[in-house]
This record gives C-alpha cells, sequence and structure tokens, in this order.
C-alpha cells in the first residue's frame, strides 16, 4: 500500500497527489506544485498546457510596482515617436527575437538586463556625447547586445538606400530600447525564469532572414504594450 501510495504522489513534494504530467520534470506533479515553482523552480517549456493557460489568467504587472529608475523615467516615448519610427521598433524587436533563438537558455531577464545595460549607454552618449560603453559581464547579455547593435547597423544601410541618408540619432535609438523595456517588464512575469516576453517575441517575429524592411515593403505591425 505504501509503495502504491508514492507511485501516486507528487514527483516534487511527494506528499499530494499528483494530477497532471509536467514536461519540465518528466514526470506528474499536484496543481500546488506546478502553480508554486512553475518558471521559478522549473524550465518551464514553451509548449506547456499549464503553462499557457496559466499566462492567460495572469494580469499584467502593474508599472507602479516596478523600480522607478529601472524604466528610464525621463525618457519620453510618445505615441508620435511609435508610428514615425515602427521600422526601427520592429528592426529591434525582431533582433531580440533572433537572438533568444540562437540561444536558447535566453529567458526574459536576460533581454531586461541587456536591453537595461545598452540604454545607459546611450543615455550616457545622448547627455554628454561621450560613448562610454556599460559593460555586460553575462555573455548572453552581450550577445543580446550584439544583435540589437546589429540590426541598428542594418537599418542605417537601408535608410541609405532609400533614402539616401540615415536619419537616425541617438536619442531616437534610446527612445526605442526603453520603449522594448518597458514592454519586457509589462509581458514577463516576473519569475526567477519566465519566459513570457522571449515567447511573446517569438510569435510577433517568426523567424525570416532579416526584421529590417523599407517603410513600402510592409504593412504596419506596430507593437504596443
Amino acid at each position: 500500500m505504501a509503495e502504491e501510495t508514492n507511485r501516486l504522489s507528487c514527483a516534487l513534494c511527494e506528499t499530494r497527489k499528483e494530477k497532471r504530467f509536467c514536461p519540465a520534470v518528466h514526470g506528474r506533479i499536484c496543481p500546488q506544485c506546478c502553480g508554486e515553482q512553475r518558471e521559478v523552480t522549473l524550465d518551464c517549456p514553451s509548449d506547456c498546457a499549464y503553462l499557457r493557460q496559466a499566462r492567460e489568467h495572469e494580469k499584467p504587472r502593474p508599472m507602479e510596482e516596478l523600480d522607478r529608475e529601472a524604466l528610464f523615467p525621463e525618457v519620453e516615448v510618445d505615441q508620435a515617436f511609435l508610428y514615425q519610427r515602427e521600422h526601427l521598433l520592429m528592426g529591434l524587436s525582431f533582433a531580440l527575437a533572433r537572438s533568444a533563438r540562437a540561444h536558447r537558455s535566453v529567458i526574459d531577464h536576460d533581454l531586461i538586463a541587456a536591453l537595461t545595460s545598452f540604454g545607459r549607454t546611450l543615455e550616457t552618449l545622448v547627455k554628454s556625447g561621450l560613448h562610454y560603453e556599460t559593460p555586460a559581464t553575462n555573455p548572453a547579455h552581450q550577445a543580446v547586445i550584439s544583435e540589437l547593435q546589429k540590426m541598428l547597423a542594418e537599418f542605417r544601410e537601408v535608410e541609405q538606400k532609400h533614402v539616401g541618408y540615415s536619419t537616425l540619432r541617438d536619442s531616437e535609438i534610446l527612445k526605442a530600447i526603453v520603449f522594448l523595456l518597458r514592454l519586457a517588464y509589462g509581458r514577463t512575469s516576473g519569475r526567477l525564469r519566465s519566459r513570457a516576453f522571449v515567447d511573446f517575441l517569438a510569435a510577433q517575429f517568426p523567424e525570416k532572414p532579416s526584421g529590417v524592411v523599407a517603410p513600402q515593403d510592409s504593412e504596419s505591425r506596430i507593437i504596443v504594450p
């Protein structure tokens, strides 16, 4: 009897009865452990039905609960900028999605850390004219920043080709990075191993050769939190 009870118990707590299969542990667990350990101690795959169900019912994280300084409060991003630089936002968002695909271990925290680091570098450049790069000690974070820089170079090349010169300013890049950072904070669950923002980007920007497009080559796909 004891052996039968143990066989039917949760693979995590080993006390409550198992009721659902968990692909993260390749075993069956109880609903309570699923809810408490989801994206905290468990590396939940994006296609987990219980993870998807939970995300459908989760409310967005209130910005008031976040550290105000983390959101670059001095940087104003208005609706006019979002529409004027829609293609810049699309390209940078694609770069984030591309970096996450290239490095499968990347989670929301990595993208947020990379955007923050890059944003601080741009903020210094815009305010003082000095190019002082805020170092990213984590290789994954640096890889994300490199993808963003690569996309910016591609964007300038496209502008040069279709307009004859590049109009992109550092202050506009800063606004775009801050917008994406705020979007990331709004989309992530905040859990230690959350990939909600990563999965959002993957759904919005499926894999293709480049995220940079000329204005006449695409329909409006403005990203909103």
